[in-house]
C-alpha cells in the first residue's frame, strides 16, 4: 500500500450539518429534535435522506422548497453551509497530509453552489470537485472513476475518506482504492456497526488520525 492522494467526502465528513438541518426544521415547522430523530430513523432504516422531509411534510418537494426558499430570504444562508460548519480537526488534518507530501481533494455528493463555499475557506487542498458539476454522484463507478482521473493516480494509490458504507466505502473499495470510514454523524456511528465496514481499510473517529495512519503505509 502506498497512497500517495487523501480525497475527502463533504458532508459530516469536513462539513457539520447541525446548523443546515436546523434551518431545515425551522423551515418545516419542527422541533430540532423531531427532525433530527427522523434523520436518524431514515438513517438507521437505510432509507434516503430525503424521506426524512416527506415524514414530517408529506409531498414535500426539495426544489420547489429551495426555490421558495431563495425568493423568501435571499441574503441568508439556507441550506447551503459556510466556514463556521467546518468540523475543527479539518485544517490540521489536510494540512498534516499535504505537508507529507500527499494530494489532498475534495469530492463529494453536493449541489453546485457547494463549490464557491467550499473554495472561500481556503482549505489546504489541491483542487475541489462536486458531484453536481461532475454531473455523476455517488456510489455511481463513474464517479469514482472520475476521481481516479483528477488524482491522476492508480486507484490503489488512492485513500476515499468518508462517513457511509454504503456511499464511500463499498463503491471506493470496488474502484480498486483504500477506504477509510469515519464515525461521524448519524450515518457514521452507524454505519460502523455494519458487518460491511470490514471493507474499510481503517475506520477512525477524527481526521486528526489519518495523517499517522497513512504515514506507517508508505
Amino acid at each position: 500500500m502506498n497512497i500517495r492522494s487523501v480525497v475527502l467526502d463533504v458532508g459530516e465528513t469536513l462539513i457539520d450539518e447541525t446548523r443546515l438541518f436546523g434551518r431545515w426544521a425551522d423551515r418545516l415547522g419542527v422541533p430540532h429534535l423531531t427532525f433530527f430523530g427522523a434523520l436518524g430513523a431514515m438513517a438507521a432504516a437505510g432509507r434516503p435522506l430525503i424521506d426524512a422531509f416527506r415524514l414530517v411534510r408529506p409531498g414535500f418537494d426539495l426544489e420547489a422548497e429551495i426555490a421558495a426558499w431563495r425568493e423568501e430570504e435571499p441574503g441568508s444562508l439556507r441550506e447551503n453551509f459556510d466556514s463556521e460548519d467546518l468540523y475543527p480537526d479539518v485544517r490540521p488534518a489536510l494540512t498534516a497530509l499535504r505537508e507529507a507530501g500527499l494530494q489532498v481533494l475534495i469530492a463529494g455528493n453536493q449541489p453546485v453552489q457547494a463549490g464557491p463555499a467550499l473554495e472561500a475557506m481556503g482549505l489546504p487542498v489541491d483542487a475541489i470537485h462536486i458531484s453536481d458539476v461532475w454531473g455523476v454522484a455517488k456510489p455511481d463507478p463513474a464517479f469514482f472513476a472520475r476521481v481516479a482521473q483528477e488524482a491522476g493516480n492508480a486507484p490503489e494509490e488512492i485513500l476515499y475518506v468518508g462517513d457511509r458504507v454504503d456511499n464511500d466505502v463499498l463503491p471506493a473499495k470496488e474502484a480498486g482504492m483504500c477506504a477509510a470510514l469515519l464515525r461521524r454523524g448519524p450515518w457514521g456511528y452507524l454505519h460502523s456497526e455494519l458487518p460491511e465496514a470490514a471493507r474499510a481499510d481503517v475506520i477512525v473517529d477524527s481526521l486528526a488520525e489519518l495523517p499517522g495512519w497513512v504515514a506507517a503505509r508508505r
